[in-house]
């Protein structure tokens, strides 16, 4: 379990280093749905998730046994984005037991995510085509914590041929500026590297939110977010979109019991399957799940 470890500490210190650029804002984003305000979490739910994040790897460290006990997949590709600040380190759990599940899952190999700079985008799409040929040009499940679900959607947007589904924990791609985040102030920190300021990638562009992707997607959020607004990370509804409320914070999403149980039933679905997720079972105060509904 040491690499877990590792990864855990990587994810508090990324955290710890952006609590003084805490700030809260309210911005009015407009959908399908209508207007909707997005209002920063709380500086004390912003300080809280170090110690929420916590408690749910320890939930995590007693729960793998059965975690990885969950029915087997087909051996289907899933690449595995990290969030921003993060590496593949922040990922190793949850790959991990994607693995032990019999799935071929893979890590983005680029280091740090540091934003969408000319060498994560152009890395970025290569690493996809190099995993779809080497999987025979067979559609590659992306999942993407945070940042890393707006990477997902984008390459769903362009690839949607060779993308399978894409599954987002956490990821605010409702928003179009990232001072509406608690870690806003560090993106803009960054600003000279991933370019976002300035003329940058044509390839990743934050644009305005237009609905769910193209291909199958599953966007698994929680209330407690201390990082991003909450419903700023949820689509509207659409055919094969559905959006799931678990319950933890925002650092604890890629190790999160229930997140982990939820992507293991969405690998599940057959090629050209769709069924909205269904919770399984007795809820159990922290491991429970609630599909979300849109206004």
């Amino acid at each position: 379990m040491t690499i877990f470890a590792s990864s855990f500490i990587e994810g508090l210190a990324t955290l710890m280093r952006a609590l003084p650029a805490c700030h809260t804002a309210g911005v009015t984003m407009t959908s399908s749905q209508g207007a909707t305000t997005h209002k920063n979490p709380s500086p004390l739910a912003f300080a809280m998730e170090p110690a929420m994040a916590a408690a749910q790897f320890a939930g995590f460290t007693l729960l793998t046994p059965l975690l990885t006990r969950l029915p087997v997949g087909d051996g289907r590709p899933v690449l595995v984005l990290p969030g921003f600040t993060a590496s593949d380190q922040s990922t190793a759990a949850l790959r991990y037991v994607l693995a032990r599940l019999d799935y071929s899952v893979h890590g983005w190999h680029l280091g740090q995510n540091l934003g969408p700079t000319q060498r994560i985008v152009d890395g970025l799409f290569g690493r996809f085509d190099d995993l779809y040929q080497r999987h025979g040009n067979q559609p590659i499940t992306l999942v993407g914590w945070s940042l890393g679900g707006l990477y997902a959607r984008a390459l769903a947007a362009r690839k949607p041929e060779a993308v399978r589904h894409v599954i987002s924990l956490g990821s605010p791609f409702r928003l179009d500026r990232a001072e509406e985040t608690n870690a806003g102030r560090v993106f803009d920190l960054l600003a000279p590297v991933h370019g976002l300021r300035r003329p940058h990638s044509v390839e990743f562009r934050r644009e305005p939110y237009i609905g769910p992707p193209a291909v199958p997607s599953t966007a698994i959020f929680t209330r407690g977010d201390g990082v991003v607004p909450w419903n700023s990370c949820i689509d509207d509804a659409g055919p094969r979109a559905e959006n799931i409320q678990v319950y933890g914070s925002h650092c604890g999403l890629g190790y999160n019991p229930t997140a982990l149980n939820i992507i293991a039933d969405r690998l599940r679905l057959g090629r050209d399957e769709w069924r909205p997720f269904q919770p399984r079972g007795l809820p159990l105060g922290p491991y429970r799940a609630k599909v979300h509904q849109p206004a």
